[in-house]
């Protein structure tokens, strides 16, 4: 039994990874401020024994005994990084200097949630993991995508200097049950509008492409991630490489749901990225062969369901 800290561990993919540590037989602290996690993600575990739920914010430090840690701390759609740009990037470089320190002090295993928002707006495609990425330092995003990149500089400083263990692992559009309804993303805003019988928003034409992954198999690859051998620290991406249109989500979504809803095209926000898609063949090389086993219709029919039970 390994003692493991995730940070953001009542928050929609951190919550899905407790549940997951804890049936392979781990003892799990999750650390969360509730800034965008809920209890309810993880009110079904509070009777395991070997779940302690502690409420912290990662941007003052932590102490604890723990073989690993998975940080996951930060909000991740736009809506809520943007609410208060500076806090996010605090809790990313803070943050990660506060895990980073207890990492250390303690000799554990430390995995950062980065994000595929360091490539910015690409200028290749698919984007792999030698890309340095094409990002505004300082637009509306910059507070998330900035953020991040600074955190994975941090991490292989304390690697280097500190030999600290750490993993890197770069996360592309994910979804499922357990995300915020009014995060702003594109699934949960779809799929909430096509339930309620609203109309769809697209913005711009709805030609832009991304790729979408089903959160089991994130968690399957960053704990496979965890599990790699010393020399291996990543960036790894982590997503699913079939690339859909928005309209094309649109479309599938209305179809999922019966919904009646309307498409209407509003303006393109800045900054916005024309495609996302990531090369995965590192991840499938160093992962065991780890690649995502929940192609977009089943992933969106189980999310949808939860959806229903939010409504």
């Amino acid at each position: 039994m390994k003692k493991i800290l995730v940070t953001g561990g009542a928050g929609f993919i951190g919550s899905h990874l407790c549940e997951r540590l804890l049936d392979k037989g781990n003892e799990v602290i999750c650390l969360d401020n509730y800034f965008t996690g809920a209890k309810r993600n993880i009110v079904h575990l509070l009777d395991n024994p070997f779940f302690e739920l502690v409420r912290h914010d990662i941007t003052h430090p932590y102490f604890v005994e723990v073989d690993e840690i998975y940080n996951l701390a930060c909000p991740a759609s736009p809506i809520h990084y943007q609410y208060n740009p500076i806090k996010t990037i605090k809790t990313s470089v803070v943050g990660a200097v506060n895990m980073l320190g207890l990492a250390k002090r303690v000799k554990a295993k430390i995995l950062q949630a980065s994000t595929s928002e360091v490539y910015g707006d690409p200028q290749i495609h698919p984007q792999t993991e030698d890309y340095w990425g094409n990002v505004n330092p300082i637009g509306l995003r910059s507070c998330y995508d900035e953020g991040k990149r600074c955190a994975e500089t941090l991490f292989m400083d304390y690697h280097l200097q500190n030999n600290v263990n750490i993993k890197i692992v770069r996360i592309f559009n994910t979804y499922g049950p357990n995300m915020h309804p009014d995060d702003g993303r594109v699934v949960s805003n779809f799929i909430m509008q096509a339930l309620q019988g609203k109309d769809i928003t697209i913005f711009g034409d709805g030609m832009q492409t991304r790729s979408f992954q089903y959160v089991d198999d994130l968690i399957e690859g960053m704990i496979r991630m965890m599990d790699t051998k010393p020399e291996f620290l990543g960036p790894v991406n982590l997503g699913n490489p079939n690339e859909f249109t928005m309209l094309e989500l649109a479309e599938t979504i209305i179809r999922l749901t019966n919904s009646k809803s309307k498409l209407v095209n509003l303006s393109l926000p800045k900054d916005d990225p024309k495609q996302r898609q990531p090369d995965i063949n590192l991840a499938k090389k160093e992962l065991n062969g780890w690649e995502p086993k929940i192609q977009l219709e089943e992933g969106l029919i189980k999310t949808i369901e939860y959806f229903n039970t939010l409504i």
